[in-house]
């Protein structure tokens, strides 16, 4: 049985078409090999499994975008932010212009409570964009 940190090669057989159209997203995508791709593929499955899972903690990164206008809004912000079981483990505010804010909260717990904070926030009046970036510890 091999150790975690030894590399072992097998071979994989793909019908043609799905061979080019893996290679055709090595160039795409600016990968160095076959393996790199096919590392990172699972490696995102794994991650997937996890927030699928709704057991194990994983991490998230919420990026929003708001009006920094609407009245009261980054207050609520903040009250969704601390009425969830999460880690809100730190949060980045910018301004992109005069009247628009970029915020990035990244945020630790288990799936469900990630989903439900990321509905709250986006739900809020003039919060104009809210996309959730799934991650989750990859040790592989």
């Amino acid at each position: 049985m091999a150790n975690d940190k030894e590399t072992i090669r097998f071979s994989v057989s793909l019908p043609g078409g799905l061979l080019r159209e893996l290679d055709k997203r090595i160039i795409d995508r600016g990968y160095a090999s076959r393996s790199e791709l096919v590392r990172d593929l699972i490696r995102e499955k794994i991650v997937e499994d996890r927030w699928r899972g709704q057991k194990e903690v994983v991490v998230g990164v919420l990026t929003i975008c708001y009006d920094h206008h609407q009245r009261d809004l980054a207050q609520k912000v903040l009250e969704a932010q601390h009425s969830r079981y999460v880690n809100i483990l730190c949060s980045t505010h910018v301004h992109l212009d005069h009247d628009n804010c970029l915020e990035t909260i990244i945020i630790k717990g288990r799936p469900g409570e990630i989903e439900k904070i990321r509905l709250s926030i986006g739900g809020i009046r003039g919060v104009r964009f809210a996309e959730l970036t799934r991650a989750s510890r990859v040790d592989l």
